[in-house]
């Protein structure tokens, strides 16, 4: 049996019900309910203010719900804190301060130590165990300003695979890169999700969720639409969840997207 099929025997990783969220009385999220199973690969799409971070904030527990609740595993978000392991938008991470690539998948270990620990020979392992993973343990001593936008996004997921999570919240973590680094990236996304990681990728890529991902959430302060993106990526639900933000051409039957 695959780790895939064992995590499967237990229970949904995110369970998502009746969720309201805001900030000064204005609603963010609206009665969200969904649910992704372990071992997937989950998309979150829509438009900027529809309520994508606020939904990771609350998953995180840095933001708490007016009504609803997310659980993962069947555990409450303040009781399952190290089950998650979370990737910020590269914009939000200082790429000058001085320290190397190896630095930075160390300070995923820091969460696990506590307060009076040093890290010791197996913290370090860890680490580099990380690097190999995403293909980056030749460049282990490489200053982080000095890392490609793509070898950037995997540093971060390095660091937070450092953390050993069963569920990864990934936001925007293909946005700006090529098609090489975005063909790289997804194939480590394939990896982690073979190995039973859970992951939710909060993206505006819409190609990259229909090219292989199991999940979609379409997101605009309320679930527009959740399934496959085989079945979910339809004229009538993607005009729903992006409004006037997107560009919707039907060429042979197929629906291709684009911002405007």
């Amino acid at each position: 049996m695959t780790a895939k099929q064992l995590a499967k025997d237990q229970g949904p990783a995110i369970e998502v019900r009746d969720l309201w969220a805001g900030y000064n009385r204005h609603a963010a999220l609206e009665g969200i309910s969904f649910e992704i199973e372990p071992g997937c690969l989950a998309g979150l799409v829509g438009p900027n203010g529809s309520g994508k971070s606020t939904l990771l904030r609350v998953m995180l527990g840095l933001h708490r719900p007016w009504r609803g609740e997310v659980r993962l595993f069947g555990q409450k978000v303040a009781q399952a804190r190290r089950l998650l392991g979370y990737t910020p938008q590269v914009e939000l991470v200082d790429w000058t301060f001085p320290v190397t690539l190896f630095d930075v998948v160390m300070m995923g270990r820091y969460g696990r130590l506590g307060l009076l620990r040093r890290p010791g020979r197996g913290d370090r392992e860890m680490a580099w165990r990380c690097l190999e993973q995403v293909g980056m343990a030749d460049l282990a001593d490489r200053q982080i300003g000095e890392l490609s936008g793509g070898q950037q996004r995997r540093a971060l997921i390095a660091r937070t695979l450092a953390q050993e999570p069963r569920i990864l919240l990934l936001d925007e973590p293909v946005t700006g890169l090529d098609a090489a680094a975005q063909h790289d990236l997804l194939h480590l996304f394939d990896d982690l999700r073979a190995e039973g990681k859970t992951l939710l990728v909060a993206t505006h890529d819409l190609s990259c969720v229909a090219a292989g991902f199991d999940h979609v959430v379409c997101l605009n302060r309320k679930v527009i639409a959740f399934g496959e993106p085989r079945t979910v990526f339809t004229e009538e639900v993607l005009n729903a969840t992006f409004e006037r933000h997107l560009l919707l051409v039907n060429i042979e039957g197929k629906i291709y997207a684009g911002h405007q």
